[in-house]
């Protein structure tokens, strides 16, 4: 297996074993390419809008995936705030605070509704990433984004990549 296809297995391979397998590499040799890992079947939210993100938005986008963002998190245009459960990545906006009815989220509240969001470790954030996203780290958090961070010129770059493909 080429070093390259280790990155994110660490994290699988701990799920699998429930924590009770070792795991050891060691460098063998140089090869040839061969050719691509598979990725990740899954596609990002990204936030369209910068903005602190609010908790009646997070409880609306939990049905859509999984969240790397809690509320009142600082995000931007462009910055992944979460794991889509279908392949496309889909632009969300994570701040409707003023038109949310509060009412109905304390009533989500007392339900037992909110969850915390998970914090990606470098490891956890490398293995994410696709070709056209990056990972940031800060001394303050470690945050995932895509390359272009404006929405239009993604859609225009991805439709000359489909069409230069295809």
């Amino acid at each position: 297996m080429p070093a390259r296809g280790l990155i994110g297995f660490r994290t699988e391979f701990l799920t699998e074993t429930r924590g009770t397998g070792l795991l050891h590499h060691v460098f063998d040799r140089y090869e040839p390419w061969h050719g691509e890992l598979r990725t990740r079947p899954t596609g990002s939210l990204v936030a369209d809008r910068r903005g602190p993100v609010t908790a009646f938005a997070l409880f609306n986008l939990q049905e859509r995936g999984t969240l790397f963002v809690g509320p009142g998190t600082e995000v931007y245009e462009g910055m992944i705030v979460g794991e889509n459960s279908r392949g496309e990545d889909m632009d969300v906006n994570s701040d409707q605070g003023e038109e949310a009815d509060e009412h109905a989220l304390v009533d989500r509240r007392r339900a037992g509704a909110a969850r915390a969001a998970p914090m990606l470790s470098l490891e956890q954030a490398l293995e994410f990433c696709r070709a056209d996203e990056c990972v940031e780290v800060t001394p303050a958090s470690v945050r995932l984004r895509k390359v272009v961070l404006d929405r239009t010129a993604r859609g225009r770059a991805a439709a000359r990549a489909k069409t230069a493909a295809g």
